[in-house]
């Protein structure tokens, strides 16, 4: 292999890997949203968690380690709307990208 294809080889790995990274990024700051004046990250973690109260208003930290009152299975609901949507969008993408690799 000559010098310029290897040049080139190493460009386009480090570019793919460079986008993978912007992707992933892109994505999980859509991840984050208000509800009742605090912000918070929709997370599997999170979703689980509320699953366990979600028949209560309880108090939890936002992003900002802020206490906020919330409806435990509303907040669930969101949070599982919004991570399936975005899951599913950064999948789309991420195939795409792939692809083109």
């Amino acid at each position: 292999m000559d010098t310029d294809a290897l040049i080139t080889h190493a460009r386009t790995r480090f570019d793919h890997a460079a986008a993978r990274r912007t992707l992933r990024e892109r994505y999980q700051a859509r991840l984050v949203f208000g509800y009742r004046g605090g912000m918070f990250r929709a997370t599997p973690d999170m979703i689980t968690f509320l699953d366990l109260y979600s028949h209560d208003t309880i108090v939890v930290e936002d992003l900002y380690q802020n206490p906020v009152e919330v409806d435990a299975a509303e907040l669930g609901s969101i949070m599982r709307e919004r991570w399936q949507e975005q899951m599913t969008a950064w999948l789309i993408e991420h195939q795409a990208l792939n692809q083109q690799r």
